[in-house]
């Protein structure tokens, strides 16, 4: 549970990296004394240029160093994760259960089913799936980094048929994601703090 709360936090203070395609660090942000839309007081990071979702945060200049398709696709990843981790912390604290529930994982809360579940077995069956979805997942992040022309966190996967959007509507649907992401990074971080410090289920 330490280890998840750890991991949660990193991907909320690593979030707000926005996505889209490479680009080239320049000087002429800096030159003309452009600020940082989320941050004022700090220069505008030019690398975050063109991207959707960009308002300019990114106090540690990760973009200075780091590929900005990367970066793009792990905030996708990690938001993606957290909307899914948030709801399913939620709904199993609500009693919420796949029946029939396994030995040992009885009147659980999301807390407490972690290290229960890491007992049962459960758990390490989880990690593997999860294991061979990411390397699975690399394969595209890979080529991408290349130079395919993949788009960060595009896996041909639209069950709603958004790809028959124009621009505008796929970029809004993008933005959305992309906030609704960030703000479930910050959610599941703060559920996890309250839920094991506090020892407090939903509503927390």
């Amino acid at each position: 549970m330490k280890l998840a709360l750890l991991a949660s936090l990193i991907a909320s203070a690593a979030a707000f990296a926005p996505s889209s395609s490479t680009g080239a660090r320049s000087s002429t942000a800096l030159a003309a004394g452009k600020k940082s839309q989320a941050l004022p007081f700090l220069p505008y990071p030019e690398n975050l240029s063109g991207y959707v979702g960009d308002v300019g945060f990114d106090p540690f200049r990760f973009s200075d160093f780091a590929p900005m398709d990367f970066l793009a696709e792990a905030e996708i990843k990690h938001g993606r994760i957290c909307m899914l981790a948030t709801v399913g912390w939620i709904a199993v604290d609500l009693g919420v259960r796949v029946y029939p529930v396994p030995a040992g994982l009885e009147g659980l809360t999301a807390a407490t089913a972690h290290d229960a579940s890491v007992a049962q077995g459960g758990l390490g069956q989880v990690f593997g799936w999860c294991a061979l979805a990411e390397m699975a997942s690399w394969i595209g992040v890979a080529q991408m980094l290349q130079g395919s022309g993949r788009e960060p966190g595009y896996f041909g996967f639209d069950p709603l048929n958004l790809k028959g959007k124009n621009e505008a509507e796929m970029n809004n649907m993008k933005l959305k994601e992309i906030k609704n992401g960030r703000l479930a990074m910050l959610a599941f971080s703060g559920i996890c703090t309250q839920s094991v410090l506090f020892d407090k289920t939903f509503p927390f």
